[in-house]
Formats: C-alpha cells, sequence, structure tokens
C-alpha cells in the first residue's frame, strides 16, 4: 500500500482521514524523498540530454550556420556592462543626479506654494494701505475745500505711483528671500533623501534577510528534529525486534516474498476444515483498493485465513481482539469504558488491511496496518514487517508504537453482540 501511495504520489482523502498525526508526518517525509530521488534523476538525465544536444551541435556546426561572437583585444567574449564601458556614466553618479533633481523638483514645488503665499500678503497689505489713503484724503476737509481739483489728482495719482514702487520693491524682496530659501531647502531635501535611501537599502536587505534565515533556520530545525525522531524510533524498533525474534526479518528479507512452503504446510496442517476450503478455493485478481464489503469479505477468505489473521498463536480460537468490518465510530463506542491501553483489530474498509484503534487517557487513536503483501506493519509508524497479525500484536504488547504517544497494547477489548461482529468473515 505504501509502494503504490508513493508510485502515484496521491493519497485518498478518505484514507488520510484514517491516519492519526504521527501516521501523516511520517507518510509525508517519506513522500518527499521519493520526490528528491524522482527530481534528482530528471536533473540527470537532462543533464545528460543537454550534454548529447551540444554534442549533437557541434558535430553539426561544420555544415550549418552558428553564431559566431564578438570578442576583444584578449580573445575572451566581449562583454558591455552597462555603466563602466568608456564614456557611460557610474551608477553612483546617476543615482546622485535622479536624488538631486527630486530635490530641486520638490523644493521648488515648496517654494512656488511659499511664493504664492507671500504675494497674496503683499498684494493684501497694498491694497489696504491704497484703500486707507484714499479715506484718509476723501476725509480731509483741505482736499473739499481745495479750487484746483487738478492738483487734488496729481496728489493721489502721485501717492499712488509711490504705493506701487514701494509694492514692487518688496515683491522684488520677497522674490529673493524665496529664492534664497528654495536653495536652502534643496539642499536640506538631497540630504534628507540621500540619508533616506541608505537606511533605507541597509535596513530592508537587513530585515528582509534576517527574517528569511529566521524562517529558513526554524524550518530546518523543525524537519531536523521529526526526521531524527522517526529515525530513532525506527532504530529502537528494529533493535528491539531483533532482540526478542518476534520479527521474522526485516525490511530486506521481507520486499517481495512469500511465505515459505514450511510456513504455508503448518497453516494448512494446523488449520481448521474451514481454513482448508479458503486456502484451495480459486485464486483471485484483488483490485488495488477496497470497494465493498463482499471484497473485502472474499479477500480476508482467500488471502488472511490461511495466513491465520485474527487467530491466537497455535490455536483454531478467534483472539479476543479481532473483531470484523466495523466502523471507527463503533469501535470507540467499545473502547469508551474501557481504561487506557485498552485495544481491537478492525477489518479496515479504506485499505487491504486492519486498523488498531487504541484507549488513550483522553480520547482514541487508530492506526492503520497495511496486509497488501506478504507480512503485516503499521501504516507509516512501525518499520518493522511482522510475518503474521499476531506476532505485531504480541511484539507491541512490550515495545510502545510511538516514542512520543508511548501506545502499549494492555488490555484486549472482546466482543459486545451475539454473533460476533466478524461472523461474516468466517462462514
Amino acid at each position: 500500500m505504501l509502494q503504490q501511495i508513493l508510485r502515484d504520489m496521491y493519497i485518498d482523502p478518505e484514507l488520510l482521514a484514517e491516519l492519526n498525526e504521527e501516521q501523516k508526518q511520517i507518510l509525508f517525509y517519506k513522500m518527499r524523498e521519493e520526490q528528491l530521488r524522482r527530481w534528482r534523476e530528471r536533473e540527470e538525465k537532462a543533464r545528460m540530454e543537454e550534454a548529447v544536444l551540444r554534442k549533437t551541435a557541434r558535430r553539426n556546426q561544420s555544415n550549418g550556420k552558428r553564431v559566431r561572437w564578438l570578442r576583444g583585444q584578449d580573445g575572451e567574449v566581449w562583454v558591455w556592462v552597462m555603466g563602466e564601458a568608456p564614456g557611460d556614466k557610474p551608477y553612483e553618479q546617476i543615482s546622485e543626479e535622479l536624488i538631486a533633481e527630486r530635490a530641486r523638483q520638490q523644493a521648488q514645488k515648496e517654494a512656488e506654494e511659499l511664493w504664492r503665499q507671500k504675494e497674496a500678503e503683499i498684494t493684501k497689505k497694498f491694497r489696504d494701505a491704497m484703500a486707507q489713503e484714499k479715506a484718509r484724503i476723501v476725509a480731509e476737509k483741505w482736499k473739499i475745500e481745495m479750487e484746483d481739483r487738478k492738483a487734488a489728482k496729481l496728489e493721489e495719482e502721485k501717492i499712488q505711483e509711490e504705493l506701487k514702487k514701494r509694492e514692487e520693491e518688496e515683491r522684488q524682496k520677497g522674490e529673493e528671500l524665496i529664492r534664497q530659501q528654495e536653495e536652502i531647502r534643496a539642499k536640506e531635501l538631497y540630504l534628507s533623501l540621500k540619508q533616506a535611501q541608505q537606511h533605507s537599502q541597509h535596513s530592508d536587505d537587513d530585515q528582509e534577510w534576517e527574517e528569511q534565515l529566521r524562517r529558513s533556520k526554524a524550518a530546518d530545525e523543525e524537519r531536523s528534529h521529526k526526521a531524527r525522531l522517526a529515525r530513532d524510533e525506527y532504530r529502537r524498533q528494529s533493535l528491539r525486534a531483533i532482540q526478542k525474534g518476534r520479527v521474522a526479518g526485516l525490511s530486506h528479507l521481507f520486499q517481495g516474498t512469500n511465505l515459505s512452503k514450511d510456513q504455508e504446510v503448518k497453516l494448512n496442517n494446523s488449520s481448521s476444515p474451514l481454513l482448508s476450503t479458503a486456502a484451495s478455493s480459486k485464486i483471485w485478481e484483488r483490485p488495488s483498493r477496497p470497494l465493498s464489503r463482499d471484497l473485502i469479505i472474499r479477500w480476508f477468505k482467500e488471502e488472511q485465513i490461511p495466513r491465520r489473521a485474527g487467530f491466537e498463536r497455535n490455536t483454531n480460537r478467534i483472539a479476543q481482539w479481532f473483531h470484523g468490518i466495523i466502523s471507527r465510530q463503533e469501535a470507540e463506542e467499545l473502547l469508551m469504558n474501557k481504561s487506557e491501553g485498552a485495544f481491537l483489530v478492525r477489518v479496515s474498509e479504506k485499505i487491504w488491511g486492519y486498523a488498531l484503534s487504541y484507549r488513550q487517557q483522553n480520547g482514541f487513536k487508530h492506526f492503520l496496518v497495511d496486509a497488501s503483501g506478504d507480512f503485516y506493519s503499521f501504516l507509516g509508524v512501525d518499520p518493522n514487517r511482522h510475518p503474521t497479525l499476531t506476532d505485531l500484536i504480541d511484539f507491541h504488547k512490550e515495545e510502545i508504537i510511538t516514542s512520543s504517544g508511548g501506545e502499549l497494547l494492555l488490555e484486549p477489548c472482546g466482543q459486545q453482540k451475539n454473533p460476533p461482529d466478524y461472523s461474516p468473515l468466517f462462514e
């Protein structure tokens, strides 16, 4: 089952929902390793194809068109880098000119706004002065009593001329002041923009780099930690399995192998007439995954009964922990009033195998057991391969399933129905 998942790089959502967190994490790492292996193969293949193409292109160049690169006096390919060729402005100078132009435009814009305000003040000032002077002339009695109206008019024009002259002088002074302030402001803005640019470049680059480095280190540490836990768990269980002698070989002994003839003879000799009938039935081809309950029942009769799945060791009695095709919810209801360490094994509807349901202190855990090959193993969690389902259960009565959860199989959970829920499997 695991090989099929890695081959297709796809896992059915319903099957994924059956996995607990430990199984999901380890399955993710295995899929990631497979992705890296395929990527390396593609890279190597692309490299070899590119080498072949280059060799073919060199052979064809003698008869076909080809590109000739312009070379310099030193014989190397001539390369022009903008800003470094003779006559090009260096990047620093271009940057300086751009900053200076921005500062000049900003200062000019501020100066125009300041001049509009100043001009409005000057206009208002002399308009008010003109009005006051007219009012004074009108109010004075001497103007009314003067017989020569022309003299009064000349006097008024003279005063207006004087006021206009003063207004023009005031305007010139204001323009000169604004021009000076514009130059000073342009210099200030230039220095400010220059400092801001330098600070922004250093600050943004440093912050972005530090953030990326922090996230990368955190991800690397998390991946390393999980990978280390998985390796330690594998080594611990493998070593323990060898010491106990409960596993009939590790992965390299059970890949692609069948039960030995001696084992088959032993099973056939010790089985009931029902077992002999099932073992001698016609060989069938199972689909890649269970499609119906009828197919699951046939698979169990054709493949699992001859391997004594669900039986106690060296007897024809059904193990207390064995259950039929029941759902996760039904399994949890059976375990609800049990203490921590209680467990049962049920036939899975998602894969060719089983699901081990385990009672925790504060809930339940479910582990998928892959039985699609010639061995039994937890999907993703336990790397050890067991020759029988009973061997797997007995092994984890003494050895924890995962180091993080510390699950030990302590109390088998039996049947609560009559007839038992596994009866359709043995009819």
